[in-house]
This record gives structure tokens, sequence and C-alpha cells, in this order.
């Protein structure tokens, strides 16, 4: 197809592939009996964040070759780009600047020869007049009454980010406002928060950039006449909608007053948007000073990872780390444990943040890789998942990275909880890497009292091989600040892969094709007629749907 080379013919990518043959059997216990000093010499501390990353398959030979490869693939130049506003996003033609979008320092950041920076602190501006209003209830419903519930209608980027903030900062917001997220069509989603919500105190932000997103725009009609119905004027309308959106003539026609109308640039993409005017529902809830900070935590994060050497730079060497898996381990997923149950949805919003950047099956000149490129990311909330899903990590049969993201501290006095939270992420990793070899399992029977042919019946079912890699990142507590400097550190992560694989992380030409085939087959479910316009598998569902529903829309 094209000439490029890939960067798995290169010298550099035939090292690590001899160095992991070599490091395959090598079992992480040893490493660290060989060297009393692991944690200090594979741990770093920046931006109020540590990183451990002693309990992985690696070495200083590991990095020393990680290093280079990061040097082939020009990562620092591609960082370069990326703070200059240059078209990263090479297949739509744009700039990825989400690093504009909290840029506390205000330095001028140039996309096409305008500095945008004048235009960023304008919609914040307009966020915080707004944000104050709502929360010292000078913004009031067609009735008269404060606003009590924020609405956020919204899909993908603009429904997990502010989604999972809201709920990560949810010791910060306002005592008088509760906040909602809709993101799905099915009726569920928006029926079961209409029956919780008072018309006449209810704000619904509507977050499209060109206000034609089905699922948001769906939503936001039901949610509109629910609206007119229950008040009986469709005046009501501008008092109880605001947009987040690009498209002046479509919020206006839907009844939404222009200067509630808040923009955000097609250098934002969806999932890096949060910073921007889709923070809108975050700054209302926890006030636009909280938003300020979150924005602040990135913006230290994006300094670090501007500035730092590669091997002392946080972003890159998880990206290294995960790289050295995918690629040359073969691993193909890896585990999210936050141990701070305020990240409940981080999981998810990683799903989105890393699978729709890097599930890519072609480098940006359009080449078919021929290496494993992102791993599925999957994960909950400890200790939930200890008592679900850990029993794979353990015993089964996959190599599974593992992220803990650990809260020394937690904003509710209650000393015992957060030591046995504590107790359990440690316990966790150490088990993960170290496990129980065959010797030690058959002791811990015999000191239990079994013995003889039970012993030999139990003991191949209580081995544990051990030799899980993971990374610990501890942090004191979450506020705002450290959350900001959390999410732009995956964020970052996420960005370096992306430049090791050759690959554009801003663009998901996957999620358009499942839209455009969603909406020819719409007007197939809203005829009563039978349908041979799809494959037999397609029909014979349609057909079904339609033989078995009560009626036809």
């Amino acid at each position: 197809m094209f000439m490029n080379k890939l960067i798995s013919q290169s010298h550099i990518w035939n090292s690590l592939k001899n160095h992991q043959k070599y490091l395959a059997p090598v079992q992480m216990k040893d490493l660290f009996a060989l060297d009393e000093h692991r944690y200090e010499n594979f741990s770093i501390e920046a931006c109020d964040l540590l990183l451990d990353y002693s309990k992985n398959r690696l070495t200083k030979d590991t990095l020393n070759l990680l290093q280079q490869f990061a040097e082939k693939v020009e990562l620092n130049s591609w960082v370069k780009k990326l703070f200059n506003g240059e078209l990263v996003n090479n297949t739509e033609r744009r700039a990825a600047l989400h690093i504009a979008l909290r840029n506390r320092s205000n330095t001028p950041i140039i996309v096409n020869g305008k500095d945008v920076m004048p235009g960023v602190n304008e919609v914040l501006d307009r966020m915080r007049k707004f944000s104050n209003s709502v929360r010292d209830g000078n913004w009031r419903g067609y009735t008269g009454k404060h606003i009590e519930n924020i609405v956020n209608i919204g899909i993908g980027g603009s429904d997990l980010g502010p989604a999972m903030v809201a709920r990560a900062l949810r010791i910060y917001q306002h005592p008088r406002l509760q906040s909602y997220f809709v993101s799905n069509v099915d009726n569920s989603h928006l029926g079961d928060i209409l029956t919780k919500i008072n018309p006449e105190t209810t704000l619904f932000i509507i977050a499209s950039k060109t206000f034609t997103t089905q699922e948001t725009i769906l939503n936001a009609q039901t949610a509109r006449r629910w609206l007119i119905e229950q008040l009986g004027n469709d005046e009501a309308v501008a008092k109880h909608f605001v947009a987040v959106s690009t498209a002046t003539k479509k919020v206006t026609e839907f009844g939404i007053d222009p200067v509630n109308m808040f923009e955000f640039w097609d250098w934002v993409g969806g999932r890096y948007s949060l910073w921007s005017a889709i923070g809108l529902p975050i700054s209302v809830m926890i006030g636009m000073e909280r938003f300020e900070e979150l924005l602040a935590g990135a913006h230290k994060l994006d300094q670090h990872f501007a500035t730092a050497p590669l091997l002392k730079n946080l972003p890159v060497l998880m990206a290294l780390i995960d790289v050295w898996y995918s690629s040359f381990f073969g691993t193909t997923s890896q585990v999210i444990l936050p141990y701070d149950y305020t990240l409940k949805l981080f999981p998810a919003y990683l799903q989105q943040l890393v699978m729709e950047s890097l599930g890519k099956r072609v480098t940006r000149d359009g080449n078919i890789v021929d290496y494993a490129t992102c791993p599925v990311i999957w994960g909950a909330p400890g200790n939930n998942g200890q008592h679900a899903f850990y029993q794979l990590l353990h015993q089964g049969t996959h190599i599974i990275p593992t992220d803990f993201i650990v809260a020394i501290e937690s904003h509710y006095d209650l000393s015992e909880h957060q030591d046995a939270v504590l107790s359990n992420a440690l316990a966790q990793s150490h088990a993960l890497m170290m496990g129980r070899n065959l010797e030690k399992t058959k002791q811990n029977l015999l000191n239990m009292g079994i013995e003889g042919e039970e012993l030999s019946k139990q003991l191949p079912h209580r081995v544990f091989p051990g030799n899980q890699p993971s990374n610990t990142i501890l942090y004191k507590k979450l506020t705002p600040e450290i959350l900001g400097t959390l999410i732009a550190l995956y964020e970052h992560k996420v960005f370096v892969q992306s430049v090791c694989w050759g690959i554009n992380p801003f663009d998901q030409w996957g999620v358009e094709l499942g839209k455009n085939v969603a909406s020819t087959l719409l007007p197939a479910l809203r005829v009563d007629t039978h349908n041979n316009a799809h494959d037999s598998s397609t029909n014979g569902l349609l057909n079904y749907i339609k033989a078995h529903r009560h009626s036809v829309l």
C-alpha cells in the first residue's frame, strides 16, 4: 500500500524482541532478591504522584532499550508538534490542543497563525459567570424557583468525562444541587431520571458540537417535550436548557437563547474535551474555582510531560511499559484498579480514552501494522474487584498488566476503613508479583492439618504462579488538582503509545461507521413492511423485531 517502513522492521524492535525472550522466564521476585534497592531504582515522584513501577518484568537494560525505541520514533519531536498546535490529527487535518484548555500559564498557543488563548479564556469567563449564577440562585427556572437538578445530555466524550469527574469530586458539590448524566437512548435511562426530578427546578445542559448527534438530540427533544408538558409553555425551554455547541442556528431553533450557548473548537476531540465548555456541569456542581484547580493539575502534568527526561517522565514511562507488554509480551488487556471509590467511573472513562484512541490497525501513513497495539481496558474499584475477577489475575492463564491507583487518605474520617483499603491494595500488588510456589503451598496446607491423599488433591489448586506485573500510583487525597493530574497523565500516556506504534490517536472512524449504518436501519424500523435490503441476519432480526413489538412508530 505505502512504502513507509514499519517500526517493527527496525533494529531496535528486534533488540527488544530478543530482550523479551531473555526476560520471559525471569521471576520478578528474583529481580527484587538481586537488588535490594529495586523500589528506589524503579519508582519516581512528580506532580504530587508517586509511580512505583518496580513490579514489572523489566531491568535497567529494558529501560535503556525502551529509551532507544522512544528516540527512534522521535518522541520528543512529536511532543513538540502536539504542544505547538501542529496538525497531529493527520486524517482530519486538525491540531489536538486539549492542553490549551488548561494552559494556566496563559502562554500563547498558535493554531493556523492565531493565538487560541483569548478564545479559551473568554469561554472560561462565561462558564464562571453562568456557574456562579446557578450556584448563587440568581438563575431561576420558568416559575421563579432555584435550580436544584443539573441534567447533562450528551454521549461519549460529552458524557463520560464530565460524569466521571462529577462523581469523583462529589465531596465538593454545591449542597443544593444534584447532577444526572443521560447518554443512552434506551428509554430507561432518561425515563428513570425524569421520574426523579422536578421540572421547575431542573436545568438541562445539551452537549453536542453539531447539535445533530442522534442519541443526544433524541434525548434532548424528549426532555424538551416533557418540560413543556409539565410547565405548559414552550417559553419555559429558554429558562431550563443551555447548550454546549457550535451550531447557533439549530440551538436557537430548539428554543435555547444563543447567549446561553457555550462553544468549543474542532481542535478539541470529544474524549479530550472535559477541560472545555463540555465541563460546564462540572463547574456548576463544584464551582469554577475548583474547576480551575482541575485545570491547574492537568497543566502541571503537561509541563512535566513537555520537559522531563524520558526515563524520569511519568506518562512516557507508563506508555513505554505498556508498549513493552502489548507488542513484545503479547498481552491483550490491562486492568485499572482504583483503590479510591470516588474513582468508580475512572476505568470506564479510560476505556474510551485508550481504546477509541489506540484501537487502530493502520499507521498514520496507512500501512497495516504487523504488531499488537491497543490492549482491552477494563477494571473496577477495589475491593469490589477482589470478589469478582481477581481470581483470573492470580490463577488465570493470561498476563494482565495492572494499574493500582491508590489514595493515601480519604475525605471522610473513617480511618479503619482507609487502613483496610490501603492494606488490600498493597497486599494485592504484592501477591500478584510474589505468588505462592508449590513448596510454600504444601507447607501451608500441612500447617492447616491437610495431609496424605487430600494434600495431593488440594495442592495444585492452591498454587499461585505470581510474576503478574503492576504499577502502583499513589497520591495523598483526591482533590480537583490531583484528579486533573491523573487524567492528564493517562492522556499523555496514550499519546506516547500512539507515537511508538505510529498511529493517529485523535480520530475514530470506527465510531462513525456504526453511526452511518444505524442511520440506514432506523427508517426500516419505522415502516410496517418486510425487509430484505440487508444481509440475511440483519433482515431476519429487523423482521422479527417488527413482528413482535406492539406497534410500529
